[in-house]
């Protein structure tokens, strides 16, 4: 494990921002730019969506429930707990802050996070004046090591993890986690997983079960990227009936808005449409991996909507990053991964076309 600070660059920590990428290249960032640096669902939101935002402008009139608890229920019965193991929350963000709020209500003062992953681990620790370590994943398929993760979990006060991991797409193993729970439950640890990325997963992985058994696990989820709705900024978190009473003490009042929070029930109730992403991906994630190995690219295995890749010739991925933008085509650096330091590209899988036109812009790179 390793000390470090809170890494800072000018290039954005987030994807989707190809007016700050582009003109690095002297690219104007004006016109058509196919997006591959954001993990949404390309098969973009359910149908019914439009029509039902349309209807719901007469709610901007009134307050929203304080409480959430329509949406409470409605993620209660989908995840077979009770209401009060919920909190709606404003994305997938403001369950990451309301997790280092907690942590810091409770006086924890150091905090590990599992690396390479999301900035905004991190981000909220420092918020909150947690110091913070990183455990780094090991090896070709970036796996956790099982001795370093225990110790993890005796020595700190709380480990943060994303789960699939995010760039990685990698998914750390069920019984791994209840190992790190059990001796957490010992030693007084938290154990903060993010799972914004859980229902891409097939078969289920989701770690909802195991908050029966373990009063140190929360769980952190996002409802943008399923439902590619990033705009209405919808989350929650799930974790003990105490936890959450105390997150809920935590959080500004009316954090969401009553708009997105009328629509939690309608999602979550669609299931047509989390079977049909499934499907989807199911079939088209190992066809683009396929493809992208193809061209002599090293592709990480994941069980998720997006693929880590670095040239198999050990070509510098700042050149086929900057060769696609040309192409318009926008990947995500990975400059702000700790552990990659932009060695590395992240993909979304979007629609065939879309990717066969990431892959024909790869193999005009091969031939430059």
């Amino acid at each position: 494990m390793s000390e470090q600070g809170e890494g800072m660059n000018d290039w954005p920590s987030h994807g989707g921002r190809p007016e700050q990428v582009l003109p690095r290249f002297g690219l104007t960032g004006k016109g058509e730019v196919i997006d591959f640096s954001v993990n949404l669902n390309p098969l973009g939101p359910p149908p019914w969506l439009a029509e039902r935002l349309a209807d719901s402008l007469a709610q901007l009139s009134v307050y929203p429930d304080p409480d959430y608890t329509a949406a409470r229920a409605s993620i209660a019965r989908a995840e077979g707990l009770s209401p009060e193991q919920v909190r709606l929350t404003n994305g997938g963000a403001e369950a990451i802050f309301l997790a280092a709020a907690l942590l810091s209500s409770r006086e924890v003062r150091r905090a590990i996070v599992v690396q390479p992953t999301f900035c905004e681990y991190e981000r909220a620790c420092h918020h909150y004046g947690i110091a913070v370590q990183h455990l780094a994943l090991a090896g070709e398929r970036f796996e956790l090591d099982e001795a370093s993760a225990c110790e993890a979990m005796r020595d700190a006060d709380a480990v943060f993890l994303c789960r699939p991991n995010n760039p990685t797409g990698t998914l750390i193993e069920r019984g791994l986690i209840e190992r790190m729970l059990a001796i957490g439950q010992r030693h007084g640890t938290m154990l903060v997983v993010d799972e914004a990325f859980i229902d891409f997963v097939v078969p289920d992985e989701r770690l909802t079960p195991l908050l029966a058994r373990y009063d140190n696990l929360l769980l952190l989820r996002s409802m943008t990227k399923l439902y590619a709705i990033p705009g209405l900024r919808l989350g929650y978190l799930l974790g003990g009936e105490s936890t959450v009473r105390h997150i809920a003490e935590l959080q500004l009042p009316w954090s969401v808005n009553s708009v997105a929070a009328a629509l939690v029930g309608p999602l979550l109730e669609d299931q047509n449409y989390l079977h049909r992403t499934q499907s989807w991906l199911d079939a088209e994630r190992p066809w683009f991996q396929r493809e992208l190995e193809a061209l002599e690219l090293r592709v990480v295995p994941s069980r998720t909507n997006f693929l880590l890749l670095q040239d198999g010739a050990a070509r510098p991925m700042s050149a086929l990053l900057e060769h696609l933008a040309r192409c318009g085509i926008l990947a995500r650096h990975t400059h702000n991964f700790i552990g990659l330091d932009g060695a590395w590209l992240r993909v979304a899988v979007r629609t065939r076309q879309e990717n066969e036109q990431l892959n024909e812009a790869i193999a005009l790179w091969r031939t430059s």
